[in-house]
């Protein structure tokens, strides 16, 4: 059951971090779907899963994972670097508000 739980909670994750790289790009003129979206929050999650087993959280490990997402958001997207740190700073902003905003759509319980 947990597992199940778990897997739901993945890809609903994943589904609205692909939401949000889609609508972030669209604002930059990226003409890719929305799997090219997906694709990038999917490969997102992989590489900070995998940079996270290796060297644990922290700083070192956010900016090695950072680095590496550019370089896979550039490259899904084909952009240059500059464009991908913008992109993903974007990318950021909309994800914060979305986890401040999301867990107090159902109000109090």
């Amino acid at each position: 059951m947990a597992f199940l739980e778990a897997l739901i909670g993945f890809l609903i994750s994943l589904v609205i971090s692909g939401i949000i790289i889609y609508l972030a790009t669209k604002l930059f003129g990226e003409k890719e779907g929305f799997g090219t979206a997906i694709m990038a929050a999917l490969i997102g999650a992989i590489i900070f899963a995998t940079v996270s087993y290796f060297l644990g959280v922290g700083w070192i490990a956010s900016v090695i994972g950072g680095i590496a997402w550019l370089i896979a958001l550039g490259t899904l997207y084909s952009m240059g670097w500059l464009k991908a740190l913008v992109v993903a700073i974007v990318v950021w902003i909309f994800a914060s508000i979305v986890s401040w905003v999301l867990p107090t759509i159902t109000g109090p319980l």
